[in-house]
């Protein structure tokens, strides 16, 4: 449904997308991932004809996004990161204002389809300046879906609004993959580990990763991570009774405890073990961290 290959932005000398490509099949989710700054609106205003690319080549739902530029439209349904809204709509109004732009057939039908799938039904009177920001967010996604699109692009759909409409523009999200393509960007870690078949991580303009969450996790972990709780023991301490144990790489305190991150394919468990009681403390906990995508990110950043 999505296909990217080397496509390019210019901006006069600045490159602000270099040479990325990527797809998207029917029915997946694939988050746009990086942070702020490293090309993803660029990347999507492209998608959505926008913006014409500099160089390369991009096709949603089989067509060309420069040369048939109207059919990718109609296939289209882009929420941009800020929702251009006219205030002294009704909310009904202006979804229908949107469905009649796009040449929809019938109107009040899918207008009412795409209300109730963002659940504002119940305010479809209500004026949109009258709307609360993940209310107007919510307003923004039924635009996108009035015309019933094959692909979904959605820039950054939850900034901005609190933790309870967050959870309910994902659950929206994972809903649409039943039947859309979609695309979304973000720069929360954790959102896109939450809701994505598969994340395209970029940074400086370039994708330096992609893959499913957690084959990402298993390919480019660079060692495992111990968590380990001891009793009466500070940083410092720690430092000192495990510096003599070569396979750990980095130790950060985490909660009450702290984190090890060991070399690749070594086991230091029982070394660990032996270190602390020898040196008189008492190991309340020692168990494996699974590698999150946060992980994951953070060390590709360093390594690029």
């Amino acid at each position: 449904m999505i296909e990217v290959e080397n496509l390019t932005k210019r901006y006069g000398t600045h490159l602000a997308v270099d040479c990325i490509s990527f797809d998207a099949q029917p029915g997946e989710i694939v988050g746009l991932l990086g942070p702020n700054g490293a090309g993803k609106t660029t990347t999507m205003r492209m998608l959505t004809g926008f913006m014409p690319p500099t160089d390369g080549s991009a096709r949603i739902a089989g067509f060309d996004v420069v040369a048939d530029s109207l059919r990718v439209r109609q296939n289209v349904g882009y929420l941009p990161e800020h929702v251009p809204v006219y205030p002294d709509m009704t909310v009904q109004g202006y979804v229908s204002f949107w469905a009649r732009l796009r040449g929809v057939a019938n109107v009040r039908q899918q207008v009412d389809a795409a209300l109730e799938q963002v659940q504002l039904t119940d305010r479809r009177k209500t004026l949109v300046r009258h709307l609360s920001k993940g209310l107007t967010q919510r307003l923004g996604l039924a635009q996108a879906l009035v015309h019933d699109p094959a692909v979904i692009i959605l820039d950054e759909p939850t900034i901005g609004i609190d933790p309870q409409q967050v959870i309910e523009v994902r659950d929206t999200i994972r809903q649409l993959g039943d039947s859309h393509t979609v695309l979304f960007s973000t720069h929360i870690l954790s959102e896109a580990e939450q809701v994505c078949d598969r994340v395209v991580i970029i940074r400086g303009g370039r994708i330096v990763a992609q893959g499913a969450p957690a084959t990402l996790r298993q390919q480019l972990q660079s060692g495992a991570h111990l968590y380990i709780e001891v009793r009466g023991a500070n940083e410092a301490k720690i430092h000192e009774v495990l510096s003599p144990i070569k396979d750990i790489q980095a130790l950060e305190v985490e909660g009450n405890g702290f984190i090890l991150r060991v070399k690749p394919g070594k086991d230091i468990r029982a070394a660990v073990g032996e270190r602390v009681m020898q040196a008189g403390y008492a190991l309340l906990e020692l168990r494996p961290v699974a590698m999150t995508l946060e992980d994951i990110f953070l060390d590709i950043i360093k390594r690029n």
